[in-house]
Formats: C-alpha cells, structure tokens, sequence
C-alpha cells in the first residue's frame, strides 16, 4: 500500500490506478534567488510526501514522473552547462547511475517551443526535460524500474531552477 501524506500547500489524489497528481502552489514575491546552486546533500532529509513500503513497490515496475516547474529563472533554463550540471547532481541525489553523457540541444523554429532540451539514459531508464525561453517553464520526466523519490526530484528542481510553482503527475507503471 502507498502511504501518503498532505501538508497545507500540497493536495495529493490518489486514483484505483495508483496515479497521484500533485499541485504546489507557493506564492512567488517576484525576485528570483540570487544564487542557483541547491545543495543535494540538504535535499536528502526532506520529508517526502510518497512514502513506499517493500511490499507496495513489488506491485508495479517502474515510476514515472512529469513535473512541470512554472516561473523558472530565466537565466538558469537558458544555460547548457547549468542544465548539465543539474542533471548529475540529480542523478546523484536519487541515487541513480548515469549512462553516457547527457544530452543538452537548444532548437525550436517556434518561439512557443524553442529552448533547450536534455535527455539523461540511465541504467534503468532515463531523465529526460525540456526548458521552455518564452514561458519560462521546465518539463522534467524521470522513469525508472528503481525506486526513487518524485517529491524530491521535484524539489530539488524547483529550488535549482528557481520555480514559482510545480504539478506533478506520477505514475506507478506495471
């Protein structure tokens, strides 16, 4: 059984297909924070809000998150190596090992879509986002057959992109 709990900003909703969508929805006082850099360290004594037992992770074969990250500072989604830089430290955080080099693209013809894009292969599965310039957004997708946290990718994301607020949807895959 999945245990979950709710705080005063976040709802979680659980359905009979074990499909949680999760919404924060902090206020944002216009400034985005001076500095980037999120220590992955500190994030791994976050209280999660998805809390999983052996017996319960045995029901389903992978994780599947989407988090979408709104109001995203404008420098840091538009920085490659930062993106970069991001992909690692959350590949070490959920404790994941990374195969081959990630992949950081900026492309886009349409100014709606244009921005950068990463894909990050992992032994068991992939990481993959895209950056959005004209809205400043971050979709961030995290699959894998291991365990792992969704409300500490989400986080750790929001804080190192500096977003106002996230949605995430997770998905238990069978």
């Amino acid at each position: 059984m999945i245990k979950i709990a709710t705080s005063g900003k976040i709802d979680v909703v659980q359905d009979s297909y074990r499909r949680f969508i999760s919404r924060d929805e902090d206020s944002f006082d216009g400034k985005y924070p001076t500095s980037r850099k999120v220590c992955a360290d500190s994030m791994k004594d976050e209280k999660s809000h998805f809390e999983s037992d052996e017996e319960s992770m045995a029901d389903f074969w992978g994780i599947a998150a989407s988090i979408d990250i709104y109001g995203c500072d404008p420098d840091a989604i538009r920085d490659g190596d930062l993106i970069k830089r991001f992909t690692a430290e959350l590949c070490d955080l959920i404790e994941m090992k990374r195969f081959g080099e990630t992949q950081v693209v900026h492309f886009g013809e349409e100014e709606r879509v244009a921005g950068y894009s990463m894909v990050q292969l992992i032994e068991t599965s992939l990481i993959s986002a895209h950056f959005a310039n004209q809205s400043n957004a971050v979709y961030l997708d995290v699959f894998s057959c291991k365990p792992y946290d969704p409300e500490t990718v989400r986080n750790f994301a929001r804080k190192y992109f500096g977003g106002q607020h996230t949605i995430m949807n997770v998905n238990y895959r069978r």
